[in-house]
């Protein structure tokens, strides 16, 4: 896949950052190396791979990954604020992020 530089300018644009004309000339062959390593993912079959569902023990053998879904009741507001290092008016205080 051909990346440009007009790409790397959308993709930073996405990301909020800004770059330089000499730094998108620097990133779009970096950029086009790691998707071209990437795409040779492609090219292995896996027609024969099982999906993985969970992890394995140190054994090897598959952990138990499914369990019933049932409904339990929820911890309730009082609950839930009594560990909070700083609840206000039964809410979560949190820092401010920008």
């Amino acid at each position: 896949m051909k990346i440009t530089e007009s790409e790397i300018e959308k993709l930073a644009a996405l990301a909020r950052l800004e770059l330089t004309a000499e730094e998108r000339r620097a990133l779009t062959p970096q950029i086009a190396a790691i998707i071209a390593y990437v795409e040779q993912l492609n090219e292995i079959d896996t027609s024969a791979v099982e999906p993985a569902i969970g992890g394995l023990t140190p054994e090897g053998e598959r952990t138990a990954s499914s369990r019933d879904d049932v409904v339990q009741p929820s911890l309730g507001q009082r609950v839930a604020l009594e560990e909070a290092p700083d609840a206000a008016y039964g809410y979560f205080r949190v820092p401010k992020v920008i």
